[in-house]
């Protein structure tokens, strides 16, 4: 077992693309708590913070299917992500959790669950003009995929989107007209 602390050293230095795959792969193989990488990625430091939701982001969407479990405790997180780089990972994971193609036993979970969170979360991140166009792009497919759970949200988003895209740059704009096209197709 890798301990939390462990990971803290490795995380300190700087990380690629490649270190953060074997780090996946050694977390994964060490039966690391999922629950420790969620803490780790609010940590002070903004550096280490980041490494850690980026870390995070790779582990949990791996096998989702083996945290389960843990899919309340990265949901009730959300509220409390402050640090910028830390948004684009957590808005990913919230993109994948809720997509249609989610695992059978991911949609099953969440059925159970709390999802307000995410929602609020992701409504605020969009509307935040600090946020990044990857963050407010991730969220606004998540908040898509949670339209019919929580009807009152189409509308929302749909005025969002276009607010975002009135201004907005090209990720925007392309990300704006694909999900308003599903949303009202009859208007495009």
């Amino acid at each position: 077992m890798l301990s939390k602390e462990q990971l803290l050293k490795q995380i300190q230095a700087s990380m690629t693309k490649v270190k953060v795959l074997q780090l996946t792969n050694i977390l994964y193989h060490k039966n690391f708590k999922l629950l420790d990488l969620i803490e780790l990625t609010f940590y002070p430091e903004k550096k280490i913070a980041f490494r850690a939701a980026w870390l995070l982001e790779n582990f949990f969407l791996h096998r989702p299917d083996l945290y389960i479990n843990d899919l309340k405790n990265i949901i009730e997180s959300y509220p409390n992500v402050k640090h910028a780089s830390c948004k684009r990972h957590y808005a990913k994971i919230a993109m994948h959790i809720t997509s249609p193609n989610a695992l059978p036993a991911v949609r099953a979970k969440l059925n159970d669950l709390d999802l307000e969170p995410i929602v609020n979360t992701c409504f605020e991140w969009m509307i935040d003009a600090k946020v990044l166009v990857a963050v407010k792009a991730f969220a606004s497919e998540a908040l898509f995929n949670l339209r019919h759970r929580y009807p009152w949200v189409t509308d929302e988003l749909s005025a969002q989107l276009e607010y975002l895209m009135r201004d907005g740059s090209i990720a925007i704009q392309t990300k704006g007209k694909k999900l308003l096209g599903y949303l009202h197709p009859l208007a495009v």
